[in-house]
């Protein structure tokens, strides 16, 4: 069993957040689950947004940074769409990474270091019409993520939902996250 430190989407720590996390822990496993937004939740993306972008982005990933600071260092670091941004940061520059989850996106390799780190195994997980996914650039990323480094996986899913692991979110997608859920818990068990 490992510790996953599971960062929120831009909506907030909604309760399909809370409920992704309780899967994570029936099955075993620490889960740290900040709350990056300080008890604050968003009805749509676009609200999420102008709340990141009121509080900064950049001010916003170093708050989940900090969080890493008081766990230990063999952690599996997991975010949800925005919450990949300080989970990739982590994974990328906090030595002792024992893997990543990146759920709904994933960011170029370059934009925290050099390259990805050797070793540490990452699973990329999107919808392929997903219009933040697919549209902006994170599937590229991803694709990018996974001939880098013989340790990374992508599984891309039919659709067009953003946050469809999230039960919360229209974009739900039960099936496909019940299958998210089976690879995810398959990689946990193997890090």
């Amino acid at each position: 069993m490992v510790d996953v430190l599971l960062f929120h989407h831009v909506q907030g720590l909604t309760p399909g957040v809370e409920s992704l996390a309780d899967t994570l822990r029936e099955a075993g496993h620490t889960v740290h689950l900040p709350d990056l937004f300080e008890g604050r939740t968003f009805g749509t993306v676009k609200e999420g947004m102008a709340h990141a972008r009121e509080a900064g982005f950049g001010a916003l990933v170093e708050r989940g940074a900090a969080v890493a600071e008081s766990l230990p260092r063999d952690l599996v670091y997991a975010g949800l769409s925005f919450g990949v941004m300080p989970a990739q940061l982590l994974a990328q520059t906090r030595p002792g990474a024992r893997g990543a989850l990146f759920l709904h996106a994933c960011a170029p390799v370059k934009e925290f270091s050099p390259e990805w780190p050797a070793g540490v195994p990452v699973q990329v997980h999107g919808m392929d019409h997903d219009p933040y996914f697919a549209d902006e650039g994170d599937l590229d990323a991803a694709r990018e993520l996974v001939a880098s480094t013989d340790r990374a996986e992508l599984f891309v899913y039919p659709g067009d939902g953003h946050l469809f692991t999230d039960s919360t979110s229209p974009d739900f997608d039960a099936d496909a996250t019940e299958l998210l859920m089976r690879r995810v818990l398959q990689f946990l068990e193997t890090v």
